[in-house]
């Protein structure tokens, strides 16, 4: 087989790629387009496919669009900055039915329903590598797509401009040597004002006073309101500050701690919490991998009682904050695995939220699921294959009858210029 191959792209498919065909493979390519013919290397070679790397667009879609971005095609971040937005939408759309059809055998014709976002300056939250720049001295920057390999920048389009000016402080810190040469990695993560940051930095070996550099981020970042540094050879961290950010979304407030998880598009929040939701309001209501109580909090005002399940010590700890915070009625919590709280829970549920992990819900927790009856269910997943799995056991496959039916499927789109996709499905009990 030829290291130099020419092809034209059929579609795109989830993971980035554009799949295409050559001598009886599968050819899958980044950065590409439905309808181009594109001159790519082989990167991997495998028994039915082969991973390309584009060299060449030899005929162009006339929908291709200049990324913003210089180090689009380089830097591992972003893959659909070719794409204008709106077409993006229309893709990931496109996909996603397909993904569910292909791996789960789950058939929806109705409509999917697209939640846009402003396609730049979304995220509240980044993690920066720390590594050698093209001079040789220690620069701020992501992986290269596809790769390890370090890619530095000096600006990144998708980050609030909060989380722009920080990352430009940061960059000039290291190139005047006010950070340590052992710092790996930096987590940064602002508030719903865009005004106030935390900060994660993480060190080979931390071999400085902690408070003296805490003080120096401090003078270079006035504006850091909490920071944790974290020596993985000796597994030891030192925080100065309060150890969590208050976040407001709708009319509530949450407090999320250094080590916790939040939802990363700044503009969405508040869309998300109510097309999760919905008017769902009732007796008991069940959130599962509630995390810090995003969706908890809002249901204990809609519900008589409102249980919120996580496993997640950080996670668990800002949750209990936050329910007791709100002043709802009798809001309650575990701090548990959701497959172990569902074998020994029996009230029966008026609703459920469900918002795993990337790995989905293990099939013992859906089997007991649906062992419970809740009346509905909104299933809100990051992962369309293990969506489509899920859904297989809940609604049945084609040809088959499951015990929930698909009422709504709405697409909230929480990371646009990537192929990352939120999606919320709203399941209700057969009759």
């Amino acid at each position: 087989m030829p290291d130099s191959i020419e092809l034209k792209i059929d579609k795109l498919v989830y993971g980035g790629d554009g799949l295409g065909h050559h001598d009886g493979h599968a050819v899958f390519v980044p950065f590409v387009l439905p309808g181009e013919t594109v001159a790519i290397e082989a990167a991997g070679r495998h028994k039915k496919f082969i991973r390309g790397r584009l060299t060449r667009v030899t005929e162009h879609s006339p929908s291709r669009i200049l990324a913003p971005c210089p180090y689009f095609g380089i830097c591992g971040g972003c893959n659909y900055q070719h794409i204008p937005y709106e077409l993006q939408l229309s893709y990931k759309s496109d996909i996603l039915r397909e993904t569910l059809s292909r791996l789960g055998r789950v058939a929806w014709d109705g409509p999917i329903v697209t939640h846009g976002s402003p396609p730049f300056a979304y995220r509240n939250r980044a993690q920066w590598k720390i590594g050698r720049g093209p001079s040789g001295a220690s620069a701020i920057g992501y992986f290269e797509a596809g790769s390890q390999r370090f890619c530095a920048v000096e600006q990144c389009p998708i980050v609030s401009p909060h989380l722009a000016q920080t990352l430009a402080a940061l960059g000039e810190m290291l190139h005047a040597s006010k950070l340590p040469s052992t710092l790996s990695e930096i987590e940064a993560f602002v508030d719903d004002a865009d005004a106030r940051l935390l900060l994660n930095l993480s060190f080979e070996s931390l071999n400085i006073p902690g408070e003296s550099l805490v003080a120096t981020l401090r003078s270079e970042l006035p504006s850091l309101a909490t920071v944790l540094l974290h020596d993985r050879k000796q597994d030891a961290f030192q925080l100065d500050g309060p150890g969590h950010l208050a976040y407001r979304v709708g009319g509530h407030e949450y407090l999320v701690g250094q080590l916790s998880f939040f939802q990363a598009n700044r503009f969405l929040l508040p869309e998300l919490v109510d097309v999760v939701l919905g008017d769902a309001h009732g007796g008991l209501a069940l959130d599962l991998f509630a995390g810090v109580g995003l969706f908890t909090v809002p249901l204990a005002d809609r519900f008589q009682r409102a249980i919120a399940v996580e496993a997640n010590v950080a996670a668990a700890r800002d949750l209990e904050a936050n329910l007791h915070q709100s002043g709802a009625p009798a809001p309650t919590f575990r701090r548990a695995n959701v497959e172990e709280f569902l074998a020994r829970w029996h009230d029966k549920p008026d609703f459920v939220v469900l918002d795993p992990p990337r790995a989905g819900v293990a099939p013992p927790a859906l089997a007991r699921l649906i062992k419970l009856a809740p009346q509905a269910i909104s299933y809100l997943s990051c992962d369309p294959a293990t969506l489509a799995r899920d859904l297989a056991a809940l609604v049945g496959k084609v040809g088959e009858s499951g015990a929930y039916a698909i009422s709504e499927l709405h697409l909230v789109d929480m990371f646009p210029q990537t192929y990352h996709m939120e999606v919320l499905v709203r399941l209700v009990r057969r009759a």
